[in-house]
């Protein structure tokens, strides 16, 4: 008996183990990882809302004009050069919009990512800022980023 009781408490502990390591541990985002490292290449793949709303329709064509050159097609990234935007570490909850909007005016320092850091763009308004937003947020919401 003595032995059916330590093999039993021996698979209790694995099974609270192995549910505490999946309930516990953060879980990616739906934003697929593509696998190959090719400097230049989209870091992941995105899949597009149906529609945009209007604002972020505009926001679209403000971000393929002066964010897509590095953070990539449909903000998936660019390996080797600027990260994707749409990914968990830019969910509303951990980078709020007015942290872009900050990040935008002022530039920011590298502190998730390992590409340097992103200068000012005191080009871009505000207004173009508040729209590209809405794109990215959008855009986020149909990979499973809330």
């Amino acid at each position: 008996m003595n032995k059916f009781t330590l093999a039993g408490a021996a698979v209790l502990a694995v099974a609270l183990g192995a549910y505490g390591f999946t309930r516990f541990t953060p879980q990616t985002a739906s934003v697929e990882e593509i696998p190959s490292p090719v400097e230049g290449a989209p870091m992941v793949s995105v899949m597009l809302p149906n529609t945009l709303s209007p604002e972020a329709t505009m926001g679209k064509r403000a971000f393929d004009v002066v964010c897509a050159d590095c953070h990539g097609e449909n903000a998936a990234g660019i390996m080797g050069f600027a990260p994707p935007l749409i990914h968990k570490i830019y969910e509303p909850s951990h980078h709020g919009d007015m942290a872009l909007q900050m990040a935008v005016a002022n530039g920011v320092r590298a502190h998730h990512w390992k590409f340097g850091d992103m200068p000012p763009q005191p080009e871009v308004t505000r207004a173009d800022v508040s729209s590209i937003i809405a794109y990215i947020r959008e855009v986020q919401r149909a990979n499973g980023i809330n």
